[in-house]
């Protein structure tokens, strides 16, 4: 299960290299970050993804990341 604190402190301090995209399982999304983080703009977009996951509530969070399939 993913954290919301985790993600948001990634989403902070790594997120110019994608690192929390990885993190929530996004892996194309953190490739993109990675190949794109010497112009800046991925710092900047996480930075924003910082905070909407700062102000983003616990039941939005899980549903949106943590949705469980079942079999």
């Amino acid at each position: 299960m993913k954290s919301k604190f985790t993600a948001t402190i990634l989403a902070l301090f790594l997120g110019g290299l994608g690192i929390h995209r990885f993190y929530l399982g996004q892996n194309i999304k953190g490739i993109l970050y990675l190949l794109f983080f010497w112009t800046f703009v991925p710092a900047l977009i996480a930075f924003f993804d910082f905070l909407i996951f700062i102000t983003m509530s616990e039941e939005r969070f899980n549903y949106k990341y943590n949705l469980q399939t079942g079999f």
